[in-house]
């Protein structure tokens, strides 16, 4: 008779659905997960980071300190300029000592290779061997909310990591030469005096960025330069210790184009760098561009970003005549521009 009635009571209870064994994950699991992410880039990139302490300058002892991070096996480094510049005598002065300092505790002198101060970018090479050395990203793969992990050496604490998103993509921020670096990272992962030079990492322990500058009277507004920018930059501070530009004066801004526009002139990108203004004495007011131009050529090659306009204005170009394709209004467009270099400064 109890058996009876211990079935009965199972037939009467309502079947187990679906979804209730497929429970939602529980909170720390979720927690573990975000973790796992940052642990992972923090173990790929961090052997790779360095303490740059700088001696000498205009100012006897110590002159300055900030981050870097090793990105080719060979003993390579990318900071920031205003790091190697930091308590004047530029960063070419023979009277100025760097060292570079690993999270294991080993150190190595490192001398400057190259000095863009138009992107806050330099490359140093070190002296010894490198235990490790990080990988370049593609930073056009970001996405605006997407995680990042900030290592440096705030305030000389090393190998300290801070994790946020990508606040905003393709900014634009004023270098200390007054130039605007574009195509700026926006993220909250917090910085602080030191992190400039330091990496800005993905959850696959790619480098997207190289940290540059915060606004000191904000919270969670911070910018690193693009992985894409650095990498055009190095190569030519590596090649020639410096990067020759053409002059062209504009300030520019990535923006979307309509489909509809996009289509009916048969453009390859889908985006393109609106003349946000021109310079009084640059070759593109001299050319015709009014500020509300969209370029979508240069030379023939089709311009998506301000990177694409960073890698089109070389030294080749210097003095020579380029056809440029823009949109004015919903109209396409053909001017030419003489391109002009920038001289040395000092």
């Amino acid at each position: 008779m109890t058996l009876i009635t211990t079935i009965d009571k199972h037939a009467d209870s309502p079947p187990e659905s679906a979804n209730d064994s497929a429970a939602p994950p529980a909170e720390s699991e979720i927690f573990d997960a975000y973790s796992r992410a940052v642990i992972g880039a923090v173990e790929t990139v961090g052997p790779a980071v360095v303490h740059l302490q700088l001696e000498g300058g205009d100012n006897a002892g110590p002159s300055g300190s900030g981050s870097g991070v090793v990105f080719t096996p060979d003993g390579y480094l990318l900071t920031n300029s205003h790091v190697v510049n930091a308590g004047g005598g530029g960063a070419g002065s023979g009277g100025k000592r760097i060292l570079a300092t690993f999270p294991d505790g080993r150190s190595s002198t490192a001398s400057v290779v190259g000095d863009d101060p138009d992107t806050d970018l330099a490359v140093l090479r070190l002296h010894g061997e490198a235990p490790a050395a990080a990988r370049l990203g593609d930073s056009r793969r970001l996405k605006v909310g997407q995680l990042v992990v900030a290592i440096g050496n705030p305030f000389g604490f090393q190998c300290t990591v801070t994790a946020g998103v990508v606040s905003a993509l393709g900014r634009s921020l004023r270098a200390r030469s007054g130039r605007l670096i574009d195509s700026v990272i926006q993220t909250d992962a917090a910085l602080n005096p030191g992190n400039s030079g330091g990496p800005l990492v993905t959850s696959d322990g790619s480098v997207v960025g190289i940290n540059t500058a915060i606004i000191a009277a904000a919270q969670g507004i911070c910018f690193s330069i693009s992985a894409n920018t650095v990498e055009f930059v190095a190569s030519r501070l590596i090649r020639d210790g410096r990067v020759r530009r053409c002059y062209i004066g504009i300030a520019g801004q990535n923006v979307p184009l309509p489909r509809r526009v996009m289509r009916f002139h048969e453009l390859a990108r889908e985006s393109g760098v609106r003349v946000q203004s021109t310079a009084p004495d640059g070759a593109a007011r001299a050319a015709g561009i009014l500020s509300g131009d969209i370029i979508v050529a240069v030379d023939g090659r089709p311009v998506g970003d301000v990177d694409d306009m960073h890698r089109l204005m070389t030294e080749e170009r210097v003095g020579i005549a380029v056809p440029v394709t823009l949109l004015r209004g919903v109209q396409k467009r053909a001017l030419t521009i003489v391109p002009r270099e920038i001289e040395p400064k000092g």
